[in-house]
């Protein structure tokens, strides 16, 4: 079935007026102000996908929606991690990502705003003490599943202990300021 709001959108910029042309009651920074306030909720078949994965592997434990800087789409609390899943288009996927032709500018500035975002998001969590997880939207494909499913089990083990023997404060050595 064609979209006819397309075929309209090139006549009209071609010059060809079918009068069912509405002109806009509001001025273009009032349209760009409501514009701007528009916000997507959630991006849910990604999420959706990630939470079916999550389920079938057997972890538990995570909260959407919940009130933390970035607004990640899943946080295990308890863990302290920080899962986004990034669309390949809106987050610059190095594989996927193909702006449009039209508007180059605006297109590298505006992807470009969000990539410094993200590194900018997953910095100030990672120095509150928070372990983020990124994953891209082509890797919740089927094919990418397997690969995936180890990346999520292998940030969800406790780190390794440390390769230094821990050495309780009471036998530490004084500084020598401090003996007699």
């Amino acid at each position: 079935m064609p979209n006819w709001n397309l075929w309209l959108l090139r006549e009209q910029r071609q010059g060809h007026h079918h009068g069912s042309t509405m002109a806009d009651t509001i001025s273009k920074a009032q349209r760009s102000a409501v514009m701007a306030a528009v916000r997507s909720t959630q991006n849910r078949s990604t999420e959706l996908r990630l939470a079916a994965l999550l389920r079938a592997i057997g972890v538990t434990g995570w909260r959407r929606g919940f009130p933390l800087t970035g607004r990640p789409d899943f946080v295990f609390p308890k863990l302290r991690i920080a899962v986004f899943v990034d669309g390949c288009f809106w987050h610059r996927c190095p594989l996927h990502c193909r702006p449009p032709s039209s508007n180059q500018g605006y297109w590298v500035t505006k992807l470009g705003r969000n990539q410094t975002r993200d590194r900018a998001i997953s910095r100030a969590l990672r120095s509150s003490g928070w372990k983020v997880l990124r994953i891209w939207e082509h890797e919740l494909r089927r094919k990418a599943l397997p690969k995936l499913t180890r990346r999520i089990l292998r940030s969800f083990r406790p780190p390794p202990p440390s390769s230094r023997p821990r050495i309780p404060r009471s036998r530490l050595p004084l500084p020598p300021a401090q003996r007699n």
